[in-house]
This record gives structure tokens, sequence and C-alpha cells, in this order.
């Protein structure tokens, strides 16, 4: 085809198509190009106008289809029809793209099966949320960067490209951010108070999870079980989530081969490690496997003989291969009997010579077989000269409290066939509660080393306590902080401050109501306080003379380890029962609950007895039993809140594991329970819940009647009546039947 420019209608570009005026200039894309000519798709109206080469303003060889283009309009001489002269390229405005994040809702299909229309380009979908929506586009094979398959899931980022023709948005540039994250299988290797370890089954390593992402019994979770688990990442690290029981024998690290060979020891596991040594696998054993010779590692738990093993052995073994890592190591070791026909070794019996030797085919002996100790069979009487000074070595290292106790030893002095003697005793060897002190007479056996022939007492029990000692007096542990506690007195009507520094023997075993034996002093500003505190053997807390009635009543004071803002120790009980002791009021302390740690509150209602204090005569109340009924709020997996009001709280947290008789408590339930105090938190729980009524059951709420007797009104052949036909079913995203509920489906620039 041939184009004379001077064959134009407008005999120099005076007269326009369209009745466009002079000068007009409009705008389009190329849409086709070929060697003299083109056309061109108008951006402002629905048209396409033919273009000569010729009537191009610039490089010919740097015109492309899609380039914007500046033009205006005549028309063919000839034909009358209109065409696009003095084109101009129109240089795109360059803006900073922003790459968005987003994710894979529907896969590119890997095989269409036929069900795709001949030459059509398969596709795919990602979406994207900005200000509470999300926004789908489609995309093709070639906007995917790296030629790699994108999965349902996958996290990617992305451009947005708008076609210029139909205004459609798509994506473009695809890059995979991070792939779906698949379930993980591997082993509980550790177990800690509120997290624990897993050894990964997909690589060499092991990944950290707490107990709250384990979905199940945490009582059964213990190490070498098999589990499942999610990835994830939190602060930086990746940590295991949604942590699930397998059957046991359902992970497995390794392959173990049936076949077994033969080969030696060239290096045997040390003894004493390296400060270095970080290889699990320290021992070498070279064997010649097939046609060639090979040296594998093993540690020691793959020696399945009880004998030692030496450099040089002949041994038999089976050969693990790591699943993961394909690290192949000996084991299930055991060494032959012809051995010796390979080392060379003898055996002598003879006496120890001054060189030095060392131990070889160990053997282990039964546990108590070899005794480094004799002790007397005789038991002796002495009297203390000196005694061990009470450290509170809770928290000080090992070392520094063994340096520390036998440097603070006591010594006991006795007389054996009228020689007099003294010999030294250790708080560890003490029989009994109490602590003994200067001038107390003691009973106990002597024990003597065999290397070195020092001697001890051990067994040390105290007979009589000296009378010129400090009185002794007994009291009952109240209350129990962090590092102190206090000591309610024998009269049950004050209490006594002491420090944790003060208390002779093990402090893990002390508990509230525990009685103890104190002395007391004065420190700073005259206060006093309980020193020497020994726990002793339990006697009656109040009297023998409890009555025989039972009471109700109401707390009106509590005690003050309750409300430590109250001067007073003592609670208050106020007798609520109609007769002649009605608003009477009993004391009562810690000795007084029947519950010693429960936590009584001004305003409940108990049950109780009075009885009469021995050395006072004083009236108390005793065996103080709470009298509480509240219903379940609700109950979550492990634990559940009560309605009931404790301190500025409202609710009330309980354990399931407080919960009596192993009942499943639901929301309604009536139940009584005991309140105690966390001294460390200051927080209230219940516990010993017990379930008295069960709440009302959910029951549907039956259709008003208005709405029953329209439904028996309606008549179904009625032609009038509205009636719901589907024109066309709905398709979600992926090209499924149905709307995705989870997500509302919508594309960008499309109006609902």
């Amino acid at each position: 085809m041939s184009f004379d420019p001077g064959m134009l209608h407008n005999n120099g570009h005076t007269a326009y198509a369209n009745g466009t005026g002079p000068g007009i200039r409009e705008t389009g894309v190329v849409e086709k190009l070929l060697t003299s000519y083109g056309f061109i798709q108008c951006s402002e109206r629905q048209a396409r106008l033919f273009f000569h080469c010729s009537q191009y303003n610039g490089n010919l060889q740097e015109l492309k289809i899609g380039d914007d283009v500046e033009f205006e309009v005549s028309s063919d001489r000839r034909t009358g029809k209109p065409i696009a002269v003095k084109l101009l390229k129109i240089k795109p405005e360059v803006l900073p793209e922003e790459r968005i994040s987003g994710q894979v809702v529907s896969a590119i299909p890997v095989h269409l099966d036929g069900k795709s229309a001949p030459g059509q380009v398969p596709t795919g979908s990602v979406c994207y949320e900005r200000n509470g929506e999300v926004f789908y586009l489609t995309y093709t094979p070639d906007d995917v960067e790296g030629n790699i398959h994108l999965d349902t899931g996958d996290k990617v980022s992305f451009y947005m490209e708008t076609n210029k023709h139909t205004g459609a948005v798509s994506a473009r540039n695809i890059q995979l951010v991070k792939k779906k994250q698949m379930r993980c299988q591997g082993v509980v290797c550790a177990t800690k108070e509120a997290f624990g370890f897993i050894e990964r089954a997909d690589v060499v390593k092991e990944i950290f999870f707490h107990y709250s992402e384990f979905k199940g019994d945490l009582e059964a979770l213990q190490a070498g079980d098999d589990v499942e688990f999610t990835i994830k990442d939190r602060n930086g690290k990746e940590v295991a989530t949604e942590v699930r029981l397998l059957p046991q024998g359902t992970v497995i690290f390794e392959d173990i081969s049936i076949e077994q060979f033969e080969g030696t020891v060239v290096k045997v596991i040390p003894k004493v490690p390296t400060k270095n040594q970080n290889d699990p696998l320290p021992g070498r054993i070279s064997s010649r496997i097939g046609f060639n010779d090979k040296e594998l590692p093993f540690g020691e738990k793959d020696t399945k003989s009880k004998v030692t093993l030496l450099e040089g052995d002949h041994i038999q073994f089976n050969i693990s291969t790591d699943r993961r890592d394909k690290l192949e190591r000996a084991t299930n070791i055991d060494i032959l009997p012809d051995t010796f026909d390979f080392t060379k070794e003898t055996r002598e019996m003879d006496m120890l010579s001054a060189q030095r030797n060392h131990a070889v085919r160990i053997k282990k002996l039964p546990k108590g077989t070899v005794s480094f100790h004799t002790q007397s069979e005789q038991r002796f009487m002495g009297v203390v000269e000196k005694e061990v000074v009470a450290t509170n070595t809770k928290n000080a290292s090992p070392t520094k409290a063994k340096e520390k106790e036998k440097a603070e030893e006591g010594v006991i002095a006795y007389e054996d066939c009228g020689v007099k003697l003294t010999v030294p005793y250790h708080n560890k060897d003490l029989e009994g509660g109490g602590y003994p002190l200067v001038g107390d007479k003691v009973e106990f056996s002597i024990n003597e080393v065999k290397r070195t022939g020092l001697q001890s007492a051990v067994s040390v029990r105290v007979l009589n306590r000296n009378a010129s000692n400090a009185k002794r007096l007994l009291g009952f542990v109240a209350t129990l902080k962090d590092n102190f506690g206090f000591i309610e007195t024998a009269n049950h009507d004050q209490e006594i401050f002491f420090h944790y520094s003060e208390m002779c023997g093990d402090l893990e075993n002390l508990e509230l109501g525990d009685t103890v034996e104190y002395t007391l002093s004065k420190g700073k500003g005259n206060k006093v306080s309980a020193e020497k505190v020994t726990k002793v053997a339990a006697v009656n807390g109040i009297s023998e003379d409890v009555g025989a009635t039972v009471m109700m009543g109401k707390v009106i004071r509590p005690l003050r380890s309750v409300d430590p803002s109250q001067t007073e120790y003592q609670g208050l009980i106020e007798v609520t029962e109609e007769g002649w002791c009605q608003n009477k009021n009993y004391p009562f302390g810690i000795m007084g609950m029947s519950n010693k740690a429960d936590c009584l509150q001004k305003g409940e209602l108990v049950k109780f007895h009075v009885c009469t204090v021995a050395q006072t005569g004083q009236k108390m109340a005793c065996n103080v039993v709470p009298q509480r009924k509240a219903l379940v709020e609700c109950v979550k997996d492990q634990f559940g809140f009560i309605t009931y009001e404790v301190g500025e709280s409202k609710k009330l947290f309980f354990h399931v594991k407080e919960v009596q008789d192993g009942l499943e408590l639901q929301t309604g339930d009536e139940v009584e329970f005991s309140v105690v105090l966390n001294q460390r938190t200051g927080k209230c729980s219940a516990c010993n819940v017990r379930r008295v009524s069960e709440g009302p059951k959910l029951v549907a709420t039956p259709r008003p009647d208005r709405l029953v007797n329209r439904l028996k009104s309606i008549t179904l052949d009625d032609a009038s009546a509205p009636r719901l036909v589907i024109v066309r079913q709905p398709r979600g995203p992926d090209n499924s039947k149905g709307f995705n509920v989870e997500r509302k489906t919508r594309q960008p620039g499309v109006i609902d």
C-alpha cells in the first residue's frame, strides 16, 4: 500500500474529520505497527485510526507497540476515512512503584486436563489488603519471576499493572517471599518448667516451644514423645507452635543396616571431655566395607558392650544413616571375644608398684557395694561444746556451701573408757526436729573415713536441753513470704517476725501451720524477732477443750496476712445464729482455720466451733470453714473464672486441677471452693472447687406464635407468592462455586 501525504482531504490540514477544529490534538496507544504504516487506539473515544510512518515526528526505530502518542486527525482524500497525522511520541511519566505484599489465593493449575479453551493462557490470583478491604488480582506464568511455581498460601510481593485498553488491573513481577508453612515433625528432647525443646526431623536442629502452644494433656508430655508442629518467626527467632502428639514411633531419624560389620577402634571416647570438645561423636572405628577402607564416628550411646573400649579392640557393629544429613556412624558396637589376639593385652596379678596406675576394663557394680566409711554400732553420750552456726545456703553455690559447712562444724565432748575426747559434727548428721545448742546433752554414733581415719559424730539426737540456754518458745508458722515469715505465738494473739536465715533445717519443707521452736531477740529499734527457728513435732494447735456445737458466723475482721493495713493480728468472727450468743464475737488465728492456706475475706459466712486456749483460758473460734457458693462464669481450656468478688477483682481464677472428683464444670454451675493467696504476686485464686449443683441447660427457644401461624397460612401453589429464581450460580476468586465468607471478593476499581 502506498500513501501520498498530498492526498489529504484538508489540503494542509485545515479541515478535520468528525467536525474537530484546527489544532486539536488527541492521545492514543500504538496498537499495530508494520513497515510503513500502523494503527492507533484512541484514548478519549472508541476509535481505531490508520497512520502512515511518514507522519511520525521522530526516530521510527524507537516507536513500538504500546507506546503513547499524540496526534491530529485528518481524512484520506480517496476514501474519506479519518486518519492520524503529525504523530508525536509521549514520554511516560515515571512514577516510583511500590511493591505490594500479598498472598496467593488461587495457584495456576499445573494440569488443565483440557478444560481451558485452545490458546487460553492459564491464570491464578493473588490478594492484598488495603484499609481493611481485600482486593484480588490475576496473574499469568509470565508474571512470576524466577521460573518457580507458586502454591496457594505462599507469601508474595508484586507490582500492579493496568491494561491500557481494557483498564483491567493485574499483578506483575511477582516474587516469592515465603513458602506456605508446612507441618513439621520431631521428638521432644527436653522439658523445663514452662517450655521445652524439640529435635526436628527435617534438619539437624532443635527448636523452642512454650507449653501454651501444646494442644493436648500437658501432664502426659515427656521427653521422647513424637510430635508435629508449625514453625513461626517471633522476635527474629524460629519457634514451634500448635504442637500435637503423634503415635509413638512415627518420627524416625535414622536407618540402621541389617548387615553387621567388623572393624577396629582407632580412637576412644575421652573420659574427661576437653573444654573445646563439641563433637557428640568423638570415637572412631576403622573398617573395610566393600573394597574401601572407611572410618566411622561413634558416641557413648552407640556402645552395646559393658566393657570399656580401648584402641585396637576388634569389634562388630551396624551402620546408622541419618535421614536428615545422610551422616553415617557406627552403632550397636560389641566387642568380639578374639579382641585380645589383636591387642596383645596380658593380665597379671602383682603388688602395686610405685608407678602411677590407671584402671581399664571397668565394670559397674550394684549401688552401695563400695563404702568409704565405717560406722560404730555403739551409741555414745556427750555434751555440745560448740554449736553449728545456722546458715541459709539456699542461694549459695554448692562449692561455697560445702566449704562454709566444713569450716563451721560443731563439737561434742564425750568420754570413752575414762578418756575425755571430742568429735566434730555437722547439721546434715542431725536426727529429730531440734538443733543442739551449747550445753545440750546428745546421743550419737561415730563415723570413720577408711582412707584418712577422720572421725565425726553422726545420727546426733538431742536428749535434754540445757536449762541455762535462752528460753525456747513454741509457735506456729502463720505467713511465708519470699525471704521472711511470721510465727503465731502459742497464745494465738500475736505474730513474731523471722528471717529465713534464722531457719535451722530444710526451708523447702516448711508449710503454714507447722509447729516451730524459737528464741526471742531484739534488733534495731527494739523490734522483737525470732531466732534459731527450728521445726519440731506437731502439737495441738489450740486446746483439747473444743465445743461440740457447730456455729454460724460472719468474718468482720480477717487475719493481718490477708489485710496488712490492720494493726491486730487476730481475725474476728461474729455469730449470726439466733440465740443467746447472737452478735457475740470470737477471735481466731492461723491454727483456728480448717485449711491453713485459705484466705478468709471480710464479710464471708463461716461455720466454726468454740474452743478454750489452755494457757490463757480465752474463748476462740477453731475449725473455721468458709461457706462459699458462687456460679461458674466461664471455663477455658485449662482454667476458668468464678463470679466471686475478692479485693478489687470481681472474678476469681481457678485451674481445672483444683476441681474435685475430676468433674468438667460448665458455665452456670454452682460451686463451693476455698480461696488461697499467692504471697509473691498478691493475687487470690480458688482451690478445692466442688460442684454443688449443675447450671441450667441451654434450650432452643420456640418460634413465636405469630411466625408459626404465618407459616401455616402460606400456600405453595399460589402463583402470586414471591419466588426465588437462580439466574447464575455464584463463583469465588478461585473459580469454585459459592462465595468465600472469610474475605470479601472485590476487584480494584470495580464499584459494588
